[in-house]
């Protein structure tokens, strides 16, 4: 007999070799319908896992964080078995559980498409019918070798695996590699979709071959699925390409894949959120810089982009000399603070910049203002001394914590620390800058999620996951220190004792893009920017020409008090007038006619209101300048 310890402390007696399921069908048969997984002292494994020694139990149902992802990492491979019994000759890449679902890179004879997604989704259905257990094997290197010799890509990873022995798990005629855990068998994946296919360069390299990406999604329930796929509905509606088409925001031309142009009413949108940047920024005590969009090739070299990025970088020669335009503003940044000489009493000294910055991202990566080759970077460089790391990233923090919570974005914090190889500088400067960083996001007061090997190759960070209205998740904000520019650029100030020392240097980003939060906050609002923010604040209706004198009155007070103003003139029915404002989503339309022009008032109607209320000019612009500003 062995002895198990459950998470309540109680301790059970089980006989040697008993499988975890079958010990906790015998503590509750209904717990047992709710399991998913276990964790073996601390460690997540399968529930056919056989017990040999004494061992603390924990279960994993339904219920559990960790559950639903190991339903979707077990229905990726569901997908592949399908397709390995639909296709011949498939080369399987990867296929983890990812934020929302799963997917799974494949090298398929075929090339397949969204219309070919019905016929795999009923392959998967026959086999969770089958019900076939999944099984799990720990097999040596040399066997692995012979069951995926047909197989390159699990052959290139089992090749570079250091162990003797490899994690593998089976399903009727499909084995994988594997860690695992999985569901006991296939039975349990009943409610899953598959939901696109796209390209997908083996390992994220563009070098490598194209693979067919398939995602899907599982659930434990049809009721949690059916309410999913109502909320991918509702996603299409909201898609920023559609929204910036119907709102006249941004244009692509084929004559420039990835630049985005942007229309009269997209630079209104951008303009306001440019704004805001810079008065939030001067608030905190930023100052502004801006440098050169195509510098010298040798500059490059200095900070290791033309080594490191060269690819992703646009060139040109000028004067027989190479230039690059720059794809980040740091190296711009740098000659920036060598310009003079600094001393510690500058610290922390914040210099920020709205950068126009270019990459050369593969065509079929584009998409909208999500994935662009050109766009603003919201960027600043922070010099500062090692003891003003935590104070100022804290700093940092509540100010991201203010800006998102303006648009409602809720977000949590990813501490990214030292790769186990590729890094510069010395282990116990990272230990040091690693610990400030966690200690900085103590002082805010926010918990933190440690992603281990993650850091940049100069320096550990902190990423932002934002979550939306439509509960995606979203990468923006990002605080980076660095260990490697301020050393390649000979970076010094004058410390207290007089003596020249090298400053501790942050990147950060609160935006990341502009184009991309615009395109993000587009989505997240489906349109309906808050009044501080949208490209047009009012539009006025004049109910006739003899009203056109007034509407142009009223247009002039409101401008004169920066309220962003268009006057529809066109000579189309009132009612066709005022449904198209309600489908711009212009927050307010003024709908003026004799009455409005004799008594000097006007009446207006909120975007998704039908209510119509009166009342002075003054006491409208009071109103509404009161609202932008409650807003901003």
């Amino acid at each position: 007999m062995i002895k198990v310890t459950l998470k309540d402390g109680k301790i059970i007696e089980v006989l040697e070799n008993e499988k975890v399921i079958k010990v906790v069908k015998d503590i509750s048969p209904s717990l047992a319908k709710q399991s998913v997984a276990c964790k073996l002292d601390g460690v997540l494994a399968d529930l056919s896992t056989v017990l040999t020694k004494d061992v603390n139990l924990e279960i994993i149902t339904t219920s559990d964080k960790e559950a639903l992802e190991i339903l979707n990492h077990s229905c990726a491979h569901l997908l592949a078995e399908a397709c390995k019994r639909l296709y011949k000759n498939v080369s399987y890449g990867v296929g983890p559980a990812i934020e929302e679902g799963f997917y799974y890179d494949m090298a398929l004879p075929k090339q397949i498409t969204l219309e070919d997604l019905p016929k795999i989704e009923e392959e998967m259905k026959k086999i969770v019918k089958e019900n076939e257990p999944i099984i799990h094997e720990v097999v040596t290197k040399e066997e692995a070798l012979d069951l995926f010799k047909n197989d390159k890509y699990k052959t290139e990873i089992i090749n570079e695996i250091e162990d003797s022995h490899v994690s593998v798990y089976k399903q009727g005629e499909y084995a994988d590699l594997c860690r695992g855990p999985h569901v006991i068998s296939t039975g349990v994946l009943k409610h899953f979709k598959l939901l696109n296919v796209a390209g997908a360069y083996w390992r994220g390299d563009s070098n490598n071959e194209m693979l067919t990406r398939v995602y899907g999604i599982c659930f434990f329930t049809k009721e949690e699925l059916d309410n999913y796929l109502k909320l991918v509905e509702e996603r299409k509606l909201r898609d920023h390409r559609k929204i910036g088409k119907d709102l006249d925001l941004f244009m692509i031309s084929e004559y420039g894949p990835g630049f985005p142009f942007w229309l009269p009413k997209g630079m209104l949108l951008k303009n306001a959120l440019v704004d805001f940047w810079m008065d939030i920024h001067t608030k905190a005590g930023y100052q502004f810089i801006q440098t050169p969009t195509m510098l010298n090739k040798e500059l490059w070299e200095i900070s290791g982009h033309w080594y490191n990025y060269k690819e992703n970088m646009y060139t040109s020669t000028i004067d027989d000399k190479e230039f690059a335009i720059k794809p980040m503003n740091c190296p711009g940044g740098m000659l920036v603070y060598k310009n003079q000489i600094h001393s510690y009493r500058d610290f922390p000294l914040r210099l920020a910049e709205l950068g126009s910055v270019h990459r050369h991202e593969a065509s079929g990566a584009l998409s909208g203002l999500f994935r662009v080759r050109a766009f603003t970077q919201d960027d600043a460089h922070i010099f500062m001394t090692e003891e003003q790391i935590t104070d100022e990233i804290a700093n940092i923090i509540n100010l991201y914590k203010k800006v998102y919570d303006v648009f409602g974005l809720s977000f949590t914090i990813e501490l990214s620390t030292r790769p186990e190889k590729k890094y510069i500088g010395d282990i116990k400067i990272w230990d040091k800058s690693e610990k400030a960083l966690a200690l900085a996001c103590e002082k805010a007061g926010f918990s933190y999620k440690i992603n281990p090997g993650d850091g940049a190759f100069y320096g550990p960070k902190l990423d932002f996951k934002l979550r939306d209205s439509m509960n995606r998740i979203w990468q923006c904000g990002t605080i980076q220190l660095d260990m490697n520019l301020p050393e390649r650029f000979d970076l010094t100030y004058i410390a207290e004792d007089g003596t020249k020392k090298r400053p501790v240097m942050a990147h950060r980003a609160l935006f990341g893009s502009l184009e991309r939060f615009i395109g993000i906050i587009t989505e997240n609002y489906a349109g309906n920017f808050p009044v501080w923010l949208a490209p047009y604040q009012v539009r006025i209706i004049p109910v006739s020409d003899s009203q056109k004198e007034y509407a142009n009155k009223v247009k002039e007070a409101l401008v004169n008090e920066h309220i962003r103003t268009e006057v529809d003139f066109r000579d189309e029915k009132l009612g066709y007038k005022i449904r198209e404002a309600q489908t711009k989503k212009v927050p307010y339309f003024l709908v003026l006619g004799a009455r409005e022009a004799e008594n000097n008032t006007v009446t207006y109607r909120k975007h998704g209101s039908d209510e119509q209320v009166t009342m002075t000019l003054d006491e409208f612009i009071k109103f509404l300048l009161n609202e932008i500003k409650e807003l901003h």
